[in-house]
């Protein structure tokens, strides 16, 4: 693909229509000079059940997409219509966004390199002995993929679901050997996090339908740092609540850009300015857009 290619985008999941992700995408677009459309594509809002995405990916492909990212509850889902998945995107066993190529449907994971890019970015210094994280479900396996790849010695999962968090720890001490992950049950919190360097927040709680706090505010200490993942609202009651006890923070805004930095790459050849992306993303939310789902992009 060059300069002149028109790019046609969209973005498959349910609740997306308030996303920021298509016009940050298309703000950096024309930016670059590039001619880009992207439009989300809202299964609840056109009626259609999630387990037709592989219907879904092939009228997007017949009708000319170039790309689609994909968020809840497609990211699993959409594997078994894909020909050829990104090895980083295997081993996570989802996918966010899907190439239509020459040579087939390719799929790829910026979730989890997303968050690293965020992590580094805005923590750049922080301790990774031992994370808990809360939250089990897809963004969290990105997220906690990300965290040992950073270097995370010990990596608790605490999930409503203990099935679920059992299942993603087997998974990733098979995938990083030198690496504990061990899991927790929320009732058992505030013992895993007394011996934490961090805590990381992967689950819907404080978006703007799920208001509220994910656990006891007297379980954050100073010495701790906090990640949220969501990013509507920006500054979550969590992320508020842990820098008035003295927290370093990192909000889910820098996750959503870094990874559509990665995604916007893989669809045009082109990398983009992470700082103007960011600069795209912040007059976004200053602009008081819809609130809506956004833990997953």
């Amino acid at each position: 693909m060059n300069d002149a290619h028109p790019y046609l985008v969209g973005l498959i999941g349910t609740g997306v229509l308030p996303s920021l992700t298509p016009p940050m995408h298309m703000a950096e677009a024309r930016a670059l000079g590039l001619t880009y459309v992207y439009r989300p594509l809202d299964l609840t809002a056109l009626g259609i059940d999630p387990e037709r995405i592989g219907d879904v990916l092939a009228w997007a492909e017949r009708l000319g997409y170039d790309a689609v990212n994909v968020t809840h509850p497609c990211k699993q889902s959409v594997l078994a219509h894909l020909d050829r998945i990104d090895p980083v995107a295997v081993a996570l066993g989802a996918v966010n966004t899907v190439l239509f190529t020459a040579s087939g449907r390719v799929g790829y994971n910026t979730d989890t390199t997303g968050f690293a890019a965020a992590f580094a970015d805005g923590l750049p210094d922080a301790a990774t002995r031992h994370v808990v994280q809360l939250g089990a479900g897809g963004a969290g396996s990105a997220v906690a993929d990300a965290l040992l790849r950073l270097g995370t010695a010990r990596l608790s999962i605490v999930d409503l679901d203990p099935k679920r968090s059992g299942a993603l720890a087997d998974d990733l001490a098979a995938r990083h050997p030198l690496a504990v992950v061990d899991t927790a049950a929320p009732a058992d919190l505030g013992e895993v996090l007394a011996d934490a360097d961090g805590l990381v927040h992967c689950t819907p709680v404080g978006m703007a339908e799920h208001p509220g706090l994910p656990l006891d505010v007297t379980l954050l200490r100073p010495d701790l740092w906090v990640a949220d993942i969501v990013y509507r609202p920006l500054d979550t009651e969590l992320l508020v609540t842990a820098r008035e006890r003295g927290c370093r923070t990192l909000s889910g805004g820098r996750m959503a850009v870094h990874q559509a930095v990665d995604a916007f790459a893989l669809i045009t050849g082109t990398r983009p300015d992470p700082d103007r992306m960011t600069t795209h993303f912040l007059d976004l939310v200053a602009a008081d857009a819809p609130v809506g789902p956004a833990v997953a992009r």
